[in-house]
């Protein structure tokens, strides 16, 4: 069910500097931005191989974003996120085998996706996405 590595999430106080970083220092074109209100941040997506880096900058001062960037004032790796074929049946293997989770149900994310997060607690500290793409999926590739 899960595929593999789709992206890793990286937050940041501001989208346009880290943007900037990934494209004069490493040399990486980003593909896509996105603002996401349900989940209060915008993004920016660059394709490393067949990984994703996604850079969130919070849109609320009240987002998860913001309040990562509260305890992590230099920012930095936010989430991992697996893709999957079937975020339902992975959301129920992940739950039996323990995972708490975040969300019960999919949720509209980037990227034309379904998104559902696993707590940290319950995944060794990290937190843990899964993530499938909805029908049409997203012209980027992603």
């Amino acid at each position: 069910m899960i595929k593999k590595v789709d992206h890793l999430g990286i937050a940041v106080k501001s989208l346009d500097e880290a943007a900037a970083y990934y494209e004069k220092a490493l040399g990486l074109k980003c593909e896509h931005r996105e603002e996401i209100p349900s989940q209060k941040v915008r993004t920016a997506f660059f394709r490393v191989g067949e990984v994703h880096i996604e850079l969130l900058e919070p849109t609320d001062p009240e987002s998860p974003i913001a309040k990562f960037l509260e305890k992590n004032p230099a920012g930095g790796i936010h989430h991992v996120a697996f893709a999957s074929d079937d975020i339902d049946s992975q959301l129920k293997q992940a739950a039996g085998a323990g995972c708490r989770l975040i969300h019960e149900k999919p949720i509209e994310g980037a990227g034309n996706k379904l998104v559902a997060f696993l707590h940290p607690k319950s995944t060794y500290g990290v937190l843990t996405e899964l993530c499938m793409p909805q029908a049409g999926g997203c012209a980027c590739g992603h």
